[in-house]
This record gives structure tokens, C-alpha cells and sequence, in this order.
């Protein structure tokens, strides 16, 4: 599971874990990629790809002007998320194709 959030001193920090791929949590790999204006660890740019291409579509799906909160699970057969912006809630289930863009997608409010 991976975390994107604000950071505590008020400042963005949309991830806890720096030492791992931001989408699928692979630690190989060295592409750094900004997101959102914070920069983000990636293990390829497939990867990299996928979480702006997830980020995008959350935002057109609510409206909201940022992603405050996002937390991934799943593998490449299938992911959920929760995003979350001020108190709202989103949840999704999507999956990727070869190329990072989502083929299948899925969401709700709540």
C-alpha cells in the first residue's frame, strides 16, 4: 500500500515512502518525476505515467482542484485507491495497460 499526502509543516509531501516506486513500490530503478509540483520517486517512466494518468483522472472524475490525500493497493492485474480532498472521499478501482494509461476504471463517492 502507498500513501500520498500533504506534509505536516503545511508544505506538500505526497508520498511516505521515498525509497520505493510511488505506484507499484519497487525499489530498483532511478527516475525522479514532479507531480502535482513535488517530486516523486518512479522505477520506470510506465510507472511514472500511471500515477500522473491516475492523479488526472480522479481530478476530472470530482472536480477537485488537487488530490490532498491518495493511497494506492493492488498489483498490475488490478489496483484500488482512496483519494481524498479536504473531507471528501473517492474511491476507485482501475487497471493499466502496457503503455500506463488506464483501461479500466471505476469510482465512487463516499
Amino acid at each position: 500500500m502507498i500513501t500520498w499526502l500533504p506534509g505536516s509543516n503545511g508544505g506538500p509531501s505526497l508520498k511516505v515512502n521515498y525509497t520505493a516506486c510511488a505506484i507499484c513500490d519497487s525499489s530498483w530503478g532511478d527516475l525522479w518525476e514532479e507531480v502535482e509540483g513535488q517530486r516523486l520517486f518512479f522505477c520506470c517512466e510506465v510507472c511514472a505515467v500511471q500515477f500522473r494518468n491516475l492523479v488526472a483522472r480522479i481530478k476530472v472524475e470530482t472536480g477537485w482542484p488537487t488530490v490532498d490525500r491518495l493511497t494506492i493497493a493492488g498489483d498490475r492485474r488490478g489496483r484500488n485507491a482512496e483519494a481524498r480532498h479536504g473531507p471528501a472521499i473517492y474511491r476507485c478501482e482501475f487497471a493499466y495497460n502496457a503503455q500506463g494509461g488506464l483501461r479500466a476504471f471505476r469510482g465512487s463517492t463516499g
